[in-house]
């Protein structure tokens, strides 16, 4: 008798988004060691292009699945509206942090490897995004992490990059084996892997008190913690955004908490549906926590970086709101505030990446001084950002946080809706001075310049021209006013997110 081994069906189609990523990469890395791409004036550009078509190639596809509803590799993945809508915002953020790269050094040392880098990440987010298996889940969460690491201290030249990318490594890898030893509590309470295989065990054991589920939810929640930036394992965010490359650090910034908030999102409201009532007040308290320490720690900051990261300390609580009230309403507001977080940080970090390179007054505050008088459309870029990250009406970031707390509010958690507009409140103490710098203060004299000016300096008064910055800057501040005015075409793009799950 010769036995025969089958492997699961796999569907091709369904996994082409994937397979674009992962092709571009190859094609990427290839072509950093090939004549004539290997020398200038066609490396860097020449990769920035390839990188660009297949996010182009990645997007057709992502869209191409838009209706899909079915799950892959005999169950470890799934495709559906949830997981689509959350990839298109991930190619968006994405084809951006590109755009940012191009005028970078690291973009014409080893653009190859930068951009090689970049899609393997976003790979990695999109498999944890489509997880319905623990095991694929971490495999997720381990791809997206591992090229970020490296993407720190892509610019070896900058002893801080260095420094950065060894404390997101550490601090990193901590998270990492959080997440994997509360998965494997999970596994050994229910005997499974699967999340409907967890969900089942959980209810037909009637485990919804049982010691070890809760300490593996406990776990799992602070390797997730970590990766979004959640007080109180927020610790190495304002350093790592200050010190990595400032396209990375908005790559970072936005990137990372759609695909943590998303899989949060799935493990928690289909996997862990059943003990929402142990885990849903422990997860307010936790965004209460993240709030208040994200606004408080972001007020007297000097650098932008540093003032953007403890934002996206304070982001992260809004946005786990929609998570803790585990419903549809829920889903849709969640979804919603990551896109429109999207679009309102990108503003903000393209002005900075522009005056980094266009000043030698780094990314501090004083660099946006008078920005209002030399250059008007970063400058409303800039403030559009700043207005919308702090709620104010007319933007997209009021309308999402609007939902969040109607959500909220919605399902027994008024209190913690109070908690956000309260936070809301506190953040205009930093968002309101760096809009009043770039448009009441005059213009900061830049330093005295010692030596050689560095790489990606322009020199004290030189205008460098930077198109693809100055067009994330002016579209993504266009989409925080515009989706702020009208935000019908985002509701509706994230109306069918919450049926995904099979929430009410």
């Amino acid at each position: 008798m010769v036995a025969t081994l089958s492997g699961p069906h796999i569907n091709f189609a369904s996994l082409s988004p994937l397979i674009a990523l992962f092709g571009g990469a190859t094609v990427l890395l290839l072509q950093a060691v090939v004549p004539p791409f290997d020398r200038p004036p066609l490396k860097g550009r020449a990769e920035a292009v390839v990188a660009l078509i297949s996010l182009g190639a990645c997007l057709g596809l992502t869209i191409w699945q838009w209706h899909a509803q079915r799950s892959l590799v005999a169950g470890a993945l799934r495709i559906d509206r949830l997981a689509v809508v959350l990839d298109v915002v991930l190619i968006a953020g994405g084809a951006a942090a590109v755009l940012l790269s191009a005028g970078s050094v690291a973009n014409r040392k080893r653009g190859g490897e930068l951009y090689a880098l970049l899609l393997s990440s976003l790979a990695g987010m999109f498999v944890l995004l489509g997880a319905q298996n623990t095991v694929v889940l971490f495999l997720g969460f381990e791809l997206l992490s591992i090229p970020l690491y490296v993407l720190c201290a892509v610019e070896r030249e900058r002893e801080r990059g260095l420094e950065a990318a060894l404390k997101y490594l550490i601090i990193g890898s901590v998270g990492g084996a959080t997440l994997l030893y509360g998965l494997a509590l999970l596994y050994g309470a229910t005997g499974a892997t699967a999340y409907a295989g967890i969900a089942k065990g959980i209810a037909s054991r009637e485990l919804t008190t049982n010691a070890m589920i809760l300490v593996g939810v406990a776990l799992c929640v602070v390797g997730f913690a970590f990766k979004a930036s959640v007080a109180p394992f927020h610790q190495w965010t304002p350093d790592v955004y200050e010190g990595a490359p400032t396209p990375i650090t908005a790559f970072m910034a936005v990137a990372t908490k759609v695909a943590a908030l998303g899989a949060l999102l799935r493990l928690f409201d289909v996997a862990l549906i059943e003990i929402q009532p142990t885990w849903g007040p422990a997860l307010a308290v936790l965004a209460t926590i993240t709030i208040v320490v994200g606004n408080v720690g972001a007020l007297g900051q000097r650098s932008l970086k540093r003032l953007l990261a403890f934002s996206a300390v304070s982001q992260a609580g809004y946005m786990l709101a929609g998570v803790v009230v585990s419903t549809q309403t829920g889903v849709r507001a969640t979804v919603f505030y990551l896109t429109a977080y999207l679009v309102m940080n990108l503003a903000a970090f393209a002005v900075v990446t522009h005056r980094e390179r266009e000043s030698d007054l780094g990314d501090s505050i004083e660099a946006v001084s008078g920005l209002g008088r030399t250059n008007p459309l970063l400058a409303t870029a800039l403030t559009l950002s700043m207005l919308g990250l702090a709620g104010i009406p007319g933007t997209v970031g009021f309308m999402g946080k609007f939902y969040l707390i109607a959500a909220a509010a919605g399902n027994g958690y008024t209190w913690l809706g109070v908690v956000i507009v309260i936070g809301s409140m506190l953040s205009l103490g930093y968002y309101l001075p760096v809009v009043a710098a770039v448009w009441m203060r005059p213009a900061a004299p830049e330093p005295e310049q010692e030596g050689p000016l560095p790489a990606i300096a322009g020199g004290s008064g030189e205008r460098l021209r930077q198109p693809a910055v100055v067009a994330v800057a002016a579209l993504t501040a266009a989409a925080t006013l515009f989706f702020g005015i009208v935000p019908a075409p985002l509701f509706d793009l994230v109306a069918a997110t919450g049926k995904a799950l099979g929430l009410f």
